[in-house]
């Protein structure tokens, strides 16, 4: 009796363990697992300042909460606030003496342009006069000619007694006549030559302040060209101030928590670490040996290692082009003819459907379904 019972037992352990096998092995065969498999968050960034500068707040602790646009740290603004006090200040005085420069610039330009206008009509009206001035002398002189030869005939006469001396006198005094209007007409013909040689003289000086106005032009420019690059200055304090406050980029939970205020910080060196508990996927490492009948829509058993009985469903999202080695630091060398073949895995990447109790970075064992 007791060697029935014991055979009974013996063939039910060998049944059991049977039926474990052929479970065990049919589950494999129909899913491809692996317990190279991570939680992960599309959304886990590492915060910090834009500028240097004294962190004077800290608002959030480890683990709170946060909205996208909250205030979590502050930077000490004052030197920025200073610097654009400054540039504020600058541009504005540069401003009023753009502006004043403009003015007479323009002042300078109108002057000179109506400055030419009444130097050529006074030119163009003394050219004439003195034209016409010298035509009227040489009529003199040609006239003067003639009434000196008169009068030097007359006196040949009167010397001979054949008029009389009234007759020459008259003729001596038309010859004297004449070349007192000829003495005359060559006076007013060097006035007018003078006063238009003045006039050029006078154009000359004002047309030296045409060089002033480009002199002006150009410091103008170059006055304008440090307006924009102040102005440029400002802005980029303007954002500097912005910078002075860091913000929530999305909603979430603080992971982590670097420094503790107040404490003096380089730009770009982390503050806070921001993950959102709702961005969770999957990463699993699957080898190559395993990836039959797996493709982007197949369904997959997520098990948490730190969830005991828990399963979560999921989806094949997609699955790497590139094995996970592709990209190693050393790649291996296989030239020298000595070549070990190693399993490669290849990343797979599978949507969750609830994230309810999971956290970013927990290990889990990931069991896909295989498809035809």
């Amino acid at each position: 009796m007791k060697k029935r019972i014991g055979t009974l037992v013996i063939l039910a352990l060998i049944l059991l363990f049977g039926w474990m096998g052929f479970d065990y092995l049919h589950y494999r065969s129909v899913n491809a697992v692996s317990d190279a498999a991570f939680i992960k968050s599309d959304r886990l960034a590492l915060l910090a300042f834009k500028v240097d500068g004294k962190v004077i707040r800290m608002d959030k602790e480890p683990n709170a909460p946060v909205k996208k646009g909250e205030i979590l740290a502050q930077i000490d603004p004052k030197d920025f606030i200073l610097a654009r006090k400054k540039l504020r200040h600058e541009i504005a005085a540069l401003e009023k003496s753009l502006s004043a420069m403009r003015i007479q610039h323009a002042r300078i330009q109108t002057t000179l342009k109506l400055d030419k206008q009444i130097a050529a009509k006074e030119t163009a009206s003394l050219n004439k006069k003195i034209k016409a001035l010298s035509l009227r002398i040489a009529a003199a002189k040609s006239k003067a000619e003639t009434l000196h030869k008169d009068a030097l005939r007359y006196k040949k006469l009167l010397n001979q007694a054949l008029i009389a001396p009234a007759d020459y006198e008259k003729a001596a005094a038309q010859d004297r006549a004449a070349q007192d209007e000829i003495a005359a007409l060559g006076q007013e013909l060097a006035a007018l030559r003078l006063i238009r040689q003045k006039s050029q003289k006078a154009l000359r000086v004002k047309e030296a302040n045409q060089k002033k106005a480009e002199e002006l032009a150009k410091n103008i420019q170059a006055q304008t060209e440090r307006l924009a690059a102040l102005t440029k200055a400002l802005e980029e304090v303007d954002n500097q101030i912005g910078y002075t406050t860091l913000k929530a980029p999305f909603d979430g939970i603080i992971a982590k928590k670097f420094i503790d205020a107040p404490r003096v910080m380089e730009a770009g060196t982390p503050v806070y670490a921001l993950t959102d508990p709702q961005a969770l996927y999957c990463e699993v490492l699957l080898s190559e040996k395993k990836m039959e009948g797996v493709h982007p829509g197949c369904k997959a058993v997520i098990k948490p290692d730190a969830l005991k009985g828990k399963e979560i469903a999921g989806t094949v999202e997609s699955i790497a082009p590139t094995s996970a080695a592709t990209f190693s630091l050393v790649p291996r060398d296989i030239a020298s003819g000595e070549f070990t073949k190693l399993d490669q895995r290849f990343a797979v990447r599978i949507r969750l459907e609830s994230v309810e109790g999971l956290r970013a970075g927990m290990g889990a064992t990931v069991a896909i379904k295989r498809e035809e």
